[in-house]
């Protein structure tokens, strides 16, 4: 970020990774949990927008990337503006997935109280992303945003916005009476035979990789909040992280940092109730974990073979916002992601932009 005296690739620090630096014992946060009331309890919930959701450090800034030619896309071509939390699993998969393809793109990073910076559209969540392919347009939901941008990059036979069209919002009502927007089709590409060929071979390729993305935004992301604020001392280091590189005053830091942590290990709490995971939700984790692993298997380097495919891009995406977490550190240690994990760090690092 300008001025910030840091170096930053778009989707991660160009750092090795937390859990190689660490030393026992140390800890660093980010933040979970979702809210918005006046007053103080704004400012908790708002600094915790959730980890396992819609998650993300209240830094109003903007990262703007050198343009560089992809691989698909003629540079210059598509101009992309994500509207993000940097901690938000969401919209950590959209950027592993366009940095993953190179592509270029601007980041401007919300403020979960305010949400100022997208005061501009009725979609009040993130991500959000404006593409313009020839004419300006908003793009919400995160896998969406990857499937649409992706049949955008293999078949040039429609308009963007022709794309996005088929991928319709519908309302519907939950058990508890609430409306919410659901999003038709987000798992497919739109793709004619010879593009489906060429991009799944054959058609169990294509209905595991649709199966795996589901389960990431279904499941996998559903396990971040309970692990990251398990914890009293959890929680807490997750906040002392925000409120650092957040911008806030002096008590308001003071404020949010411990009256915060507190709510926010009893809202992980309600939770694990609601997700029916197991006492140590560190299980949850741990098998969920092995269970991808198991899925890829050991005679494949990426689910998608010889390079990711989309359902590594959102798995990666997800399990990356813990990273200089305790429970990132634990989910090393006690399954067998690590060499998956680090190959997609080598892979989308190849074609990561530094500012």
């Amino acid at each position: 970020m300008a001025g910030a005296g840091r170096v930053w690739r778009v989707g991660a620090l160009l750092l090795p990774p937390a859990w190689r630096l660490r030393a026992p014992g140390r800890t660093f946060g980010a933040a979970a949990g979702r809210g918005g009331s006046s007053g103080g309890g704004r400012l908790v919930l708002g600094a915790a927008f959730a980890l396992g959701g819609t998650a993300g450090l209240c830094l109003a800034a903007r990262q703007r990337l050198r343009e560089h030619s992809a691989a698909e896309l003629p540079a210059g071509s598509l101009q992309l503006t994500l509207y993000q939390y940097k901690t938000c699993p969401f919209c950590s998969k959209v950027r592993a997935f366009l940095d993953y393809h190179g592509l270029p793109y601007e980041i401007v990073e919300v403020n979960p109280i305010m949400r100022k910076e997208i005061k501009f559209s009725s979609y009040r969540k993130v991500p959000i992303l404006l593409a313009n392919a020839g004419s300006p347009l908003q793009l919400n939901d995160s896998s969406v945003i990857i499937s649409a941008i992706k049949t955008y990059l293999v078949s040039r036979r429609n308009s963007l916005e022709e794309i996005v069209s088929f991928y319709p919002p519908v309302k519907t009502v939950t058990e508890k009476g609430k409306e919410v927007v659901e999003y038709e089709n987000k798992y497919w590409l739109m793709l004619d035979e010879k593009e489906t060929k060429r991009v799944y071979p054959v058609k169990e390729v294509r209905v595991e990789e649709m199966k795996w993305r589901k389960w990431a935004d279904d499941w996998l992301v559903h396990l971040i909040s309970p692990n990251v604020y398990r914890t009293p001392k959890e929680a807490l280091a997750s906040f002392d992280y925000i409120v650092r590189e957040g911008k806030f005053g002096t008590l308001e830091g003071l404020f949010a940092k411990y009256v915060g942590a507190v709510a926010m290990f009893f809202v992980s709490k309600r939770l694990k109730k609601r997700h029916q995971l197991r006492d140590d939700v560190r299980e949850d984790l741990y098998e969920a974990v092995n269970e991808w692993v198991k899925a890829v298997g050991k005679n494949r380097q990426f689910m998608g073979g010889n390079q990711p495919n989309l359902a590594d891009l959102a798995v990666y995406g997800v399990l990356r916002v813990m990273e200089g977490l305790e429970a990132f550190d634990d989910m090393m240690a006690h399954t067998s992601i690590q060499p998956w994990y680090q190959r997609m760090e080598e892979v989308i690092e190849k074609t990561g932009v530094a500012i």
